[in-house]
C-alpha cells in the first residue's frame, strides 16, 4: 500500500506541475517510466489525476468565475478560443491518430524545437492586456495555436503562453489566458477518459480519492506561485530546462 501511495505521489506531482507549467508532461511521464515500472498506472487514476487539477484551478479561480456572468465577452471568448482544440482532439481521439504520435522521437524534438519558440517569443514587447485587448481574432490565434499540444512533448500551457507573447500580451496575462482555456481542455480530456471507463468496472476508492487530493494540492500550489513566479521573472529558466530535458531524451534515443 505504502508503494502505491509513493507511485500516486509521483504522478500526481508531474501532473499538477506539467499541467499548467510551460513543460512537457508526456516527456516526463517517459523518462519516469524508465526510470520505475508504475503499477498503479491505469485509466482510472489518470482521470483521476486530471480531475484533481480541474478541481483546483476551479477553485482557485472561483471569484472570477462567480463573476463571469458580468464579463460575458471573456467566457464567450475562452469558449471559442477552445473549439479549435475540442474539434482536432476529438477527431485525434476518434482516429486514433494520437497513437502514432506517442514517439519518443517526436517527443525529443517538440520538446526541443517548441522551448525555442517560447524564448523568442519572450523577447516580444507588451503591447496589449487582457482587458482591452483580448478579441475573437487573438483568442482565435491563440486557440489555434493551442492545437499543437496534441501533438506529444509540446506543453498546453507552454503553447498557449508562447502566443500569448507572440500577440505582445504580458507574461502573466499570457498565463491567465493559458489557465482559462486549460479548464475546458482538462474538463474536455476527463470527459473523454470517463466515457471509456465507462465501460470499465470503476469504483470510487481510496486510490481515486487520493490522486484527487494529491492533485489538487499540486495543481492548485504551482497555479498560486507560477502567477507570482511571472511577475518578476522572464521563462528562461523553463526554456533552458525544456533544453536539458530533450537532450536526456537522445541521450536516451540514440545512446
Amino acid at each position: 500500500m505504502l508503494n502505491y501511495f509513493f507511485e500516486i505521489l509521483i504522478l500526481a506531482f508531474i501532473q499538477g506541475i506539467s499541467e499548467f507549467l510551460p513543460v512537457s508532461s508526456s516527456a516526463h511521464l517517459f523518462v519516469i517510466s524508465e526510470i520505475h515500472n508504475f503499477k498503479i498506472q491505469s485509466l482510472s487514476v489518470d482521470i483521476s489525476l486530471h480531475l484533481g487539477s480541474l478541481l483546483a484551478i476551479l477553485f482557485y479561480f472561483r471569484k472570477e468565475l462567480i463573476s463571469f456572468h458580468k464579463d460575458k465577452k471573456l467566457i464567450s471568448l475562452i469558449i471559442l478560443g477552445s473549439i479549435p482544440l475540442f474539434v482536432c482532439g476529438f477527431i485525434i481521439y476518434k482516429t486514433g491518430i494520437i497513437s502514432t504520435l506517442r514517439n519518443l522521437n517526436i517527443i525529443a524534438w517538440t520538446t526541443l524545437l517548441f522551448a525555442v519558440l517560447l524564448f523568442i517569443s519572450d523577447k516580444f514587447k507588451v503591447k496589449k492586456k487582457i482587458e482591452t485587448d483580448l478579441n475573437l481574432k487573438s483568442i482565435l490565434i491563440i486557440g489555434f495555436f493551442q492545437i499543437l499540444s496534441l501533438i506529444p512533448g509540446v506543453s498546453r500551457s507552454g503553447i498557449v503562453i508562447t502566443a500569448g507573447r507572440f500577440l505582445n500580451l504580458s507574461r502573466y496575462d499570457s498565463t491567465k489566458i493559458s489557465f482559462y482555456l486549460s479548464i475546458p481542455a482538462i474538463a474536455g480530456a476527463s470527459f473523454l477518459g470517463l466515457k471509456d471507463l465507462y465501460y470499465q468496472s470503476f469504483d470510487f476508492n481510496l486510490v481515486a480519492f487520493t490522486s484527487i487530493a494529491l492533485s489538487f494540492i499540486f495543481s492548485f500550489l504551482t497555479i498560486k506561485y507560477f502567477l507570482i513566479f511571472v511577475k518578476k521573472f522572464s521563462f528562461n529558466i523553463f526554456v533552458i530546462y525544456r533544453v536539458l530535458l530533450s537532450l536526456i531524451l537522445f541521450v536516451i534515443i540514440y545512446y
